[in-house]
């Protein structure tokens, strides 16, 4: 089996590819993305939890390339400690229990906005009308940033996420992934210089009392954590929410469960995390030569350990093809590992159960039977690109 991510027919047929490499390749090499593929649970995580083996420093040039949108520093995910913690834990304080905690009511808020608008049409695509849109709207309050500008937000993110297909793309899709690059560079710089004459109480404003009060970051920093929290915190949420519904629409037993039981909502997001990864795949370099599963892997050569991979990998959890609501999903790393664990990982996971909670609740959704799911053109992320719906008459 050849394994090349960038292929339609393997990004079609994903987790049989992983099933084969788990099998047959455990390191294997990729030759369109010049990268070792790891894809056993155990390898993967030993990769993660050793950076000072496997460098985060390039992440960005292996994903994004010259679409990086700030080439000139390492960003906090593509440090390495200590450089990675005193940015993370900086960065940290946007994302304190505390503080999550009392976004709950202002998310379940907007969740409502949203089922509202959904309520009073008939047909709707769950991605365009919700889940692409609900993340966005809570990362643009955190951030203090214009809501009208999130259909940017949302295409700035998607086109700069699909660098990572750049080998494939047409100049026109180039161009494209240029213009949002400098769009969404240009607009938070001058966000951020707005924040030095008017601070808020917003993530960018203690971003900025950080660099100007306690020298702790740099202004190219302040720039970088900003638009890194953009990406992260809209892509992970909104894949995560369309995987979900995918699954509870195949198997409307689970749905029905849910709907009469919403306490197995928080067991519904792990083993939707850990059967369809929101991130498929990392990248790591090696500082020296390293040895895995009897293959080794050259010093300076670019390691992809598979997230998606390892958390379908029957050595940790036993029949992992079956979705399962009663499965023990502890470990699973479908939100990282080690250092650079995500770092917004309370607010995906607080977002996802306040959604789900009421779309179970106040919406009886049906696939539009002539239409089907279409999935994002990458290989670094996984989720629906389209899922259109019609309610039912329970709804």
């Amino acid at each position: 089996m050849n394994y090349n991510p960038l292929l339609p027919e393997v990004k079609a047929n994903l987790y049989a590819h992983y099933a084969y490499l788990r099998e047959h390749a455990p390191v294997y090499w990729v030759e369109s993305l010049q990268a070792w593929a790891v894809s056993r649970y155990e390898d993967v995580v030993y990769v993660l939890k050793n950076p000072y083996l496997f460098s985060s420093s390039a992440f960005f040039d292996q994903l994004l390339g010259e679409f990086n949108p700030v080439p000139e520093i390492p960003w906090m995910i593509t440090s390495d400690p200590p450089a990675h913690t005193r940015l993370r834990k900086l960065a940290n304080k946007g994302f304190m229990p505390s503080m999550i905690r009392n976004l709950a009511p202002r998310v379940g808020a907007i969740t409502m906005e949203l089922i509202e608008h959904i309520r009073v049409k008939r047909e709707f695509d769950f991605m365009r009308d919700f889940s692409a849109v609900f993340p966005v709207l809570v990362i643009a309050e955190m951030l203090g940033v214009e809501l009208e500008r999130r259909a940017d937000f949302k295409r700035w993110a998607d086109d700069i996420i699909s660098a990572s297909n750049r080998a494939t793309a047409t100049e026109e899709v180039r161009q494209c992934i240029r213009q949002s690059v400098n769009e969404a560079r240009a607009y938070f710089a001058e966000t951020i210089a707005r924040r030095r004459q008017e601070p808020g109480d917003d993530l960018i404003s203690a971003f900025v009392r950080a660099e100007e009060e306690h020298h702790a970051l740099t202004a190219t920093e302040v720039l970088s954590l900003s638009i890194l929290l953009l990406l992260g915190g809209s892509e992970t949420t909104t894949n995560l929410l369309g995987n979900t519904m995918v699954t509870l629409l195949g198997q409307p037993n689970d749905f029905a469960k849910v709907r009469r039981d919403p306490s197995l909502i928080p067991q519904l997001i792990e083993e939707s995390l850990r059967s369809h990864s929101p991130v498929q795949a990392l990248f790591r370099k090696t500082t020296q030569a390293v040895e895995i599963a009897g293959t080794t892997i050259p010093a300076e050569a670019t390691g992809m350990p598979l997230l998606a991979s390892a958390n379908r990998d029957a050595r940790k959890f036993p029949d992992p093809e079956r979705f399962d609501l009663t499965r023990n999903t502890d470990g699973h790393i479908a939100l990282g590992h080690g250092v650079h664990f995500c770092l917004g990982a309370p607010l995906a996971r607080l977002e996802a159960k306040v959604a789900l909670e009421a779309l179970v609740q106040h919406l009886s959704p049906a696939l539009i039977e002539e239409q089907h799911v279409t999935w994002i053109d990458s290989f670094f992320v996984r989720g629906p690109k389209t899922l259109p719906l019609v309610l039912t008459a329970a709804s």
